[in-house]
């Protein structure tokens, strides 16, 4: 290779270098705000971060918590389809077999299963700690909303994927759930065959919850949470105490 080429590669790979990295490193306060600024990682966070903000004791990292419970859910529920069938014939043997005969299945399926009650468990505290906190007050009265949303996700995703293991225990659940929709006024029959799949809990029923427990709610709660970080980050971080 000639001198001119090697010259020519030096200034390709630096262009392109910089069409990723874009700033330098940060050495000032100036770059620091515009390494942030430029990074689609990096911008869910403000250039300064309040001392009460980083204080474990003001937060107890309850949202981060759950936030790194639903990276878990997320990567376990993949590794965890690689092996279900949505199938009211073998749904309960593919999970005995999981637990049998899948490399880390029974370790993978526990954890899933625990992220599931702890996810739950975690974003109830952290509504707690924002309600008591008052961090739910102007300006931030938008992403309370978006929490209370992110609550009924969170909910929505522990029932669908109680379907799932199709054993006695998760039927006779669901179908107390089927009651309360058959119970419900005018809209009955409809919130029945629409959530359901039909007039009684079965393969239909089974294939909904699978479509909405690993497609539909996963991806509104994903959507869900980006706003709820973008609102974080616009509105200052975390509010201070009272």
């Amino acid at each position: 290779m000639s001198f001119l080429e090697r010259v020519d590669q030096t200034i390709r790979r630096s262009a392109a270098w910089r069409s990723i990295f874009r700033q330098p490193y940060p050495a000032d306060e100036r770059s620091r705000a515009m390494a942030v600024m430029n990074n689609v990682f990096l911008h869910i966070h403000p250039v300064r971060v309040r001392q009460h903000a980083v204080k474990f004791a003001y937060t107890f990292c309850l949202g981060g918590l759950s936030f790194f419970l639903f990276l878990v859910l997320t990567i376990t529920g993949v590794y965890l389809m690689f092996f279900y069938v949505p199938s009211a014939t073998s749904a309960y043997n593919d999970i005995l077999r999981i637990q049998s005969e899948v490399v880390f299945g029974l370790l993978t399926r526990n954890i899933h299963r625990w992220a599931a009650h702890l996810m739950v468990f975690f974003v109830f505290l952290h509504m707690m700690r924002v309600f008591y906190h008052g961090a739910y007050k102007p300006p931030r009265e938008f992403n309370w909303v978006v929490g209370v949303v992110l609550l009924f996700l969170t909910l929505f995703l522990s029932y669908t994927g109680y379907l799932l293991p199709w054993d006695q225990i998760a039927f006779w659940a669901i179908t107390i759930g089927f009651n309360f929709a058959e119970s419900a006024p005018v809209f009955n029959t409809m919130s029945k065959l629409l959530i359901f799949g039909g007039l009684e809990v079965g393969q239909n029923t089974l294939l909904r919850f699978y479509v909405l427990h690993v497609i539909f709610m996963p991806l509104a709660a994903a959507l869900f949470l980006a706003v709820h970080f973008w609102r974080i980050r616009k509105d200052g971080g975390i509010s201070g105490p009272l």
